[in-house]
């Protein structure tokens, strides 16, 4: 089949390099976002797909609007069977989604209906699930409302961070776009109406949904700082204003009557903090402007003390 890919993140380059290196499959083009500022420097960084593309000399787009006509005729000109969506940052229109003469498939990474949105590796941990996996949905005009053609389960580990469990997901893509292509051939793919009744939404992440609020339970605040690792990370300040970034070696202990926020150790085995319920053991900080480090390190050079209260700005 004729197939034009369109996608920005990093998530979709297992996918598109199974689509490049396919026998069955012609990869006509890649649509990806204009580049970006980059770092303090602001210089222009091209996005994982386009780099890959150009590498392979597939030809390449990055149209401001997709809603534009000048785009809709550009992909028209392709004349695709298929148009392959993973994390591509626009919402397509009903005019580009009629475009191929098969159908538009967008690969979300979530088991929809479940965390529909622009989050949903993040929502998943949060959410404290036990699985998770690549769905490969029929688009439609919605916000990954269309109906399912498959989906691949995993498992999640107890450590799972937001971006182990990108790159795990990233790995699945491939083997659910390639078996979800060989059924769509085939004419043997199903088409399976989501459970909007049962949806839940999840939405961008910003830097400050990572500010940790010491009000929540410690099982809570754990699975936050798994689910904000590595972006947008984990942030608490020191009495005096200090910002520090939490990592994920963090413990969640039984604390009888915890005070949110207050230090009940700080010492060589770790800070523990009290939180809205049960306390959080912190292993492993970086304050700001300073490197990462073990928290022995850290406490050699602070006069943190049992008391002292932590906030939840940065």
């Amino acid at each position: 089949m004729k197939v034009v890919f369109f996608g920005t993140g990093d998530i979709g380059l297992p996918s598109l390099e199974a689509l490049i290196a396919s026998r069955e499959h012609e990869l006509l083009s890649v649509f990806t976002q204009p580049d970006k500022p980059f770092g303090r420097s602001g210089n222009l960084k091209a996005s994982g797909p386009k780099r890959i593309a150009q590498e392979n000399g597939i030809k390449v787009h990055q149209p401001e609007s997709m809603r534009a006509m000048d785009s809709v005729e550009l992909l028209r000109g392709y004349d695709p069977d298929v148009v392959v969506v993973v994390a591509y940052g626009q919402i397509l229109s009903k005019q580009v989604l009629e475009i191929p003469s098969g159908f538009c498939l967008n690969l979300h990474a979530s088991l929809l209906p479940a965390h529909r949105g622009a989050s949903p590796i993040q929502a998943a941990i949060l959410a404290g699930e036990r699985e998770s996996g690549m769905t490969v949905m029929y688009m439609d005009e919605g916000l990954d409302t269309g109906d399912i053609l498959l989906a691949h389960k995993i498992d999640l580990v107890p450590e799972e961070t937001g971006g182990s469990l990108h790159d795990r997901l990233a790995e699945v893509g491939p083997l659910a776009l390639m078996e979800a292509l060989e059924l769509l051939r085939d004419g043997k793919a199903p088409r399976v109406v989501q459970d909007h009744n049962t949806a839940s939404h999840t939405g961008k992440l910003k830097r400050g949904d990572g500010a940790i609020d010491w009000t929540l339970s410690a099982a809570s605040l754990y699975r936050l700082i798994h689910a904000f690792d590595p972006w947008p990370g984990s942030f608490t300040a020191l009495s005096d204003g200090t910002a520090i970034k939490v990592f994920p070696r963090v413990e969640v202990l039984g604390a009888p009557d915890p005070d949110p926020g207050k230090v009940i150790e700080a010492s060589r085995d770790g800070i523990i903090v009290g939180c809205g319920e049960d306390a959080l053991r912190i292993l492993e900080v970086q304050p700001a402007g300073s490197r990462r480090m073990p928290v022995i390190d850290f406490l050699a050079g602070r006069n943190l003390r049992v008391g002292d209260c932590l906030a939840g700005d940065s």
